[in-house]
């Protein structure tokens, strides 16, 4: 048994991602998790990773950008042309923080509260692609394992660091 190879839907794994059959199934399932919501949120005007930046402003109101970069695990440049193209698009406005004046405020517009229920309807869309036919204990099951998953990429990367 062990010296089958190992496959992705009964198609044999290239010879060069064998020995991480696991590695591979990740990339390929962030691939398409990044493409279907690409396509779900084109609908709406945002590219991935936007939506997460207007939840956090719905959820928890203003930021600093500071902020944003830290609970989004984001980098300050890429969260600047982020919010760039939000505000682009009329859906956040950046103001100068009144106690630090190093630091921005991003804040969502009023224009972004009927974006915001189309994104929750995007999520929930996306959410039920990803869990096709899973149970309610397959779902949590994943959920563990995936979890469990994260757990040891940050290890990893903290112990590297």
């Amino acid at each position: 048994m062990g010296t089958e190879p190992a496959t992705t839907a009964g198609t044999p794994l290239p010879p060069s991602v064998q020995a991480g059959p696991l590695n591979h199934a990740i990339l390929r399932v962030a691939r398409l998790h990044r493409m279907l919501a690409a396509q779900l949120l084109r609908r709406v005007g945002l590219h991935p990773s936007q939506e997460l930046v207007m939840m956090q402003l719905w959820d928890l109101g203003p930021q600093r950008q500071t902020d944003l970069v830290r609970m989004l695990g984001s980098d300050a440049a890429t969260m600047t042309r982020t919010v760039q193209r939000l505000e682009h698009a009329g859906f956040v406005r950046r103001r100068p923080s009144a106690t630090d004046k190093r630091a921005t405020i991003i804040e969502p517009t009023p224009a972004s509260q009927a974006l915001r229920r189309e994104v929750e309807g995007i999520w929930a869309e996306l959410e039920r692609s990803v869990t096709g036919d899973l149970t309610p204990d397959q779902q949590a099951e994943a959920l563990e394992v995936l979890g469990q998953i994260e757990a040891g990429l940050v290890r990893a990367a903290t112990q590297g660091a």
